[in-house]
């Protein structure tokens, strides 16, 4: 049945493992995407959401790459929003609820549709290594399965324990069995493993709640998009709604302290930080006597509604008492409770920057494998592992990004550079250049590289080129055209901006705090030139950031090239820093354990000091 040779083989079906089986059959590789079940691949696991703060970055970047995630997420969402507006451009976020039954759909289809995919639905138990390198995998049936290459996208499956209050059993997701044999053969040969933790909230019936009683939230009036292709924006948008927990909640909660997991010592490892469960909130904020409640629907046409909020590992009797004394909820039906998860994990210190094992040659892993959390960050790894294992098994340069280039460079630098012990999740305040990663502009930064490695499309390219080519001259119009008082002035006047004495270049008017395009639009000349020049709203938004934020862009950029010197000396491979005895011994075991492969890499390991990098640079010679 498997008689040929795979280029790839990626084991798990979900965020992480789609978007690798995508990346590595659209650059040319014949890949097989092995799963425990065909029904959930791409499934929305938590949340019926993709996006958000930094993570809506990284969808538009995977999306700029030539990645399939924005694409899916416009197809099954159901409402859009724009988070932050209110700030500066850097922060802003996009953010979609879908459909969860539809977003999986989409993703099974995309895949079906793209050539090079071969399926198999079974648990892949373990893999064959020859002489320290992956030659296949082998199935719970015994099957022996060859490739070239491996990619591990195990999610929380990898002995994966499910706590329900004093109840406990295995299994990956509430429905579904843990997988195993991986971690104890992986651990045989040297690596490194650990436990971590997530959670749930309840599902429960929308019918049941009383709507009237709680805040709405709507999408944006002007709903935007996740991919930079041609897909439809919302014409129509479904409402989420909001509510609070109460004293009397978490008095009711508190009752069930005794029975969870969380405090009774049978849950060891870490959550995520900042995803806290309820009853980790009311223990860690016993201070506040009320916690945001957002009451999601699961899709367009199911009454099945996601309570974020309320993740919990709580006995299912205390959690359908506590819910019920929240407001609307005081009639809930449970479709099932929340529940937490224990997994194994891989300190990610143990990959290259390809996210290559170091101990296994050909052997990829990406996602929660790696200790992260969220479909974003998974998702994103699992392009770049799919990526780089074609690339190296064709024996092509790795598709490295860096940290001034992608959020996505950010995440996986921060990942196999510090570590991590607790579920790892993107924000912007990770990136020092996030100024010049907005999510305006990932199509600007990375579609020519995801042209170049053949995973973007000629479309694409050429949509972007459009896009900078006009964004450019409309920055021109504003930086050659001038403006006389009687024609600014009333705009000026109606937005509490001072007004102007003399004739001045837009250029000026426009870089004004409080001056946005929608009132430069007002003036005959420009709206003239939208017209003429057939400018879209991506063109509009990208323009005025150019011109608002041209100074902080500059001075961002001046300081990635500086920084980007440190990036350019090399450490040899497998150096021996136990040599340099003016190294502090913290540094000495740091450096040997992760082995850098750059100065700059060096600098960012937790307790490394400026004057060990100065060792480093006398050393190499600078």
């Amino acid at each position: 049945m498997f008689g040929e040779i795979y280029d790839v083989i990626v084991v798990g079906g979900g965020h992480a493992g789609a978007e690798a089986a995508a990346a590595a059959a659209n650059m040319g590789s014949k890949t097989l995407l092995a799963t425990m079940n065909l029904e959930t691949i791409g499934q929305m696991s938590c949340n019926p959401a993709m996006g958000g703060i930094a993570k809506g970055q990284i969808v538009r970047e995977i999306d700029a790459l030539g990645g399939y995630s924005g694409i899916i997420t416009d197809k099954s969402a159901i409402q859009f929003k724009m988070l932050n507006k209110s700030k500066g451009p850097a922060m802003w976020s996009p953010r979609a609820q879908s459909d969860r039954r539809r977003f999986s759909e989409e993703w099974r289809l995309m895949l079906e549709r793209t050539p090079n995919v071969d399926f198999y639905q079974e648990m892949i138990s373990g893999l064959l290594i020859e002489n320290n390198k992956v030659v296949g995998v082998k199935t719970s049936l015994g099957i022996e399965i060859k490739s070239k290459s491996v990619v591990l996208t195990n999610g929380t499956f990898l002995n994966g324990l499910i706590h329900i209050g004093e109840k406990q059993f295995g299994g990956g997701r509430a429905g579904e069995k843990a997988a195993t044999g991986i971690t104890e053969q992986l651990v045989g040969i040297g690596f490194e493993s650990g436990r971590m933790k997530t959670g749930t909230p309840p599902r429960v019936d929308g019918r049941s709640l009383d709507y009237s009683r709680m805040i709405v939230q709507p999408g944006d009036v002007r709903p935007e998009k996740f991919s930079y292709l041609d897909t439809a924006f919302l014409e129509t948008q479904r409402d989420c709604h909001m509510t609070h927990t109460s004293e009397m909640v978490h008095d009711l909660l508190r009752e069930g302290f005794d029975r969870s997991p969380m405090f009774n010592g049978r849950i060891k490892s870490l959550g995520p930080r900042y995803c806290p469960s309820i009853e980790d909130k009311i223990n860690r904020f016993a201070d506040k006597n009320s916690h945001q409640i957002f009451v999601e629907p699961e899709g367009w046409d199911t009454v099945e509604v996601y309570v974020n909020g309320f993740s919990t590992s709580l006995p299912e009797d205390v959690q359908f008492k506590a819910l019920r004394s929240v407001v609307g909820f005081e009639k809930v039906k449970f479709f099932r409770p929340g529940y937490a998860i224990e997994y194994d994990y891989f300190p990610p210190t143990q990959l290259q920057h390809t996210l290559e094992t170091k101990l296994i040659e050909n052997l990829y892993f990406a996602g929660q494998i790696n200790g992260t959390t969220g479909y974003e960050e998974a998702a994103s790894q699992g392009l770049m592992a799919g990526i780089n294992a074609h690339l190296k098994i064709n024996e092509i340069d790795p598709f490295i990004l860096k940290r001034d280039e992608a959020y996505i460079g950010v995440l996986i630098d921060d990942l196999i550079t510090k570590g991590t012990e607790e579920p790892y999740r993107m924000f912007t305040s990770r990136a020092e250049y996030r100024t010049l990663l907005r999510q305006d502009n990932a199509d600007l930064r990375l579609t020519p590289l995801g042209f170049k490695l053949g995973i973007a499309k000629e479309e694409r390219l050429i949509k972007m080129e459009e896009k900078e080519a006009k964004s450019n001259m409309f920055v021109d119009f504003f930086k050659n055209t001038s403006v006389v008082p009687e024609d600014i002035n009333p705009i000026l006047e109606n937005i509490n901006s001072a007004l102007v004495k003399q004739s001045d270049k837009m250029f000026k008017v426009f870089s004004r705090p409080k001056v946005k395009m929608e009132d430069m639009l007002k003036l005959d000349k420009v709206s003239s030139f939208v017209e003429e020049h057939n400018l879209n709203r991506e063109v509009l938004e990208q323009t005025e950031v150019q011109v608002k934020y041209a100074g902080y862009i500059a001075k961002e950029k001046n300081n990635a090239d500086k920084l980007q010197r440190l990036e350019n000396v090399k450490i040899p491979a497998n150096f021996d820093y136990t040599k340099l005895k003016s190294l502090s011994y913290e540094a000495r075991e740091k450096l040997t354990a992760i082995q850098p492969v750059t100065i700059s890499q060096a600098s960012r390991i937790s307790g490394i000091k400026p004057s060990d990098i100065s060792v480093l640079l006398v050393f190499m010679g600078r």
